[in-house]
């Protein structure tokens, strides 16, 4: 091998090609890993209602490890999307010393039952709110499903004025959903819309302007729907009819409906050996022919008149 120039010429040349990639691979892990490319401004963009200064900074604190070159954006970028309110989450390094960060946070829409929110995109999440929001209750998978029929029933309900406060789907696929003035719509399992729109059409031209409250409104007949009154009104309503007829005056009425009830004192019996006999009432209990007086016998009593003489005048 020594008596062949041309080969050693080739291995030396190799030899020197490899120390001097060596030597620029140990140059570069030196100044990538020394503190001299740190990240000096962290920029958070994004319509951020929920996502505050303090969140960022703890993240930022606890998990921005290494300099502009050695930052690992897939750690960093999971890390900012825990946060309760971030739905996705961007992150990229910005020459020579800045990071870039855009958060999307999570749009509520509704409450999931009890356990969690929902998003205008059908997503649930777990996060605190304080806002009134109307609940949603389904299947496990169905919340995509319930998000997307809630948007078409209030756009039908909002021509009638009527605010929307709960939907429901049954594991059976049955509709149901009940106002923000109480009132539950029982719409079925086949043409919600079409059933829902219908009875909209009548609330807004009839129903409102009797101003008749509706505790309950089924939409699964197939050529119309039926109503219920509260219980309390139908109770209320029976009351007034019978008080028009026995106190047809409205002020002995009012009186009437006014005046506490009194209860009545429990009969007081007392012994035949005490018995007061005054004015022919005799406050005695005795039975007769089987039929107890409580207490109260009538007797009638002769009372004879006695008339008073006369004076004879003084004579002169």
């Amino acid at each position: 091998m020594w008596d062949k120039p041309r080969l050693l010429n080739w291995i030396a040349n190799l030899l020197y090609a490899l120390s001097v990639v060596l030597m620029l691979y140990a140059l570069l892990f030196v100044v990538v890993h020394l503190p001299i490319f740190p990240i000096r401004e962290v920029k958070v963009d994004g319509q951020l209602a929920h996502v505050n200064r303090e969140q960022i900074k703890l993240i930022v604190a606890k998990h921005l490890k290494g300099n502009f070159f050695t930052l690992n954006l897939e750690k960093t970028r999971d890390a900012f999307e825990k946060l309760p309110w971030a739905r996705n989450v961007s992150v990229r390094r910005r020459w020579p010393d800045k990071l870039d960060v855009v958060i999307e946070e999570h749009q509520a829409l509704a409450r999931w039952g009890n356990i969690a929110l929902v998003n205008t995109h059908g997503e649930l999440f777990q996060a605190a709110a304080d806002a009134e929001l109307p609940v949603f209750y389904g299947p496990s998978n169905g919340a995509e499903e319930v998000t997307a029929s809630y948007g078409a029933y209030s756009q039908v309900m909002n021509k009638a004025n009527i605010k929307i406060a709960q939907v429901s789907l049954s594991p059976r696929r049955s509709w149901e959903i009940k106002t923000d003035k109480g009132m539950v719509i029982a719409l079925g399992r086949e043409e919600m819309q079409a059933r829902l729109s219908k009875f909209a059409r009548a609330y807004q031209s009839t129903i409102s302007q009797l101003n008749v409250n509706v505790a309950y409104a089924d939409l699964r007949y197939p050529n119309g729907f039926a109503v219920r009154k509260p219980a309390n009104l139908i109770y209320k309503q029976i009351l007034d009819k019978t008080l028009d007829k026995v106190l047809p005056n409205a002020a002995n009425k009012a009186a009437t409906l006014a005046k506490p009830v009194k209860k009545p004192k429990p009969a007081t019996t007392i012994p035949a050996a005490d018995a007061v006999e005054t004015d022919g009432i005799k406050t005695d209990s005795v039975e007769k022919n089987g039929v107890e007086t409580n207490g109260l016998e009538l007797k009638s009593v002769e009372t004879k008149s006695v008339e008073k003489p006369v004076k004879p005048a003084a004579s002169v």
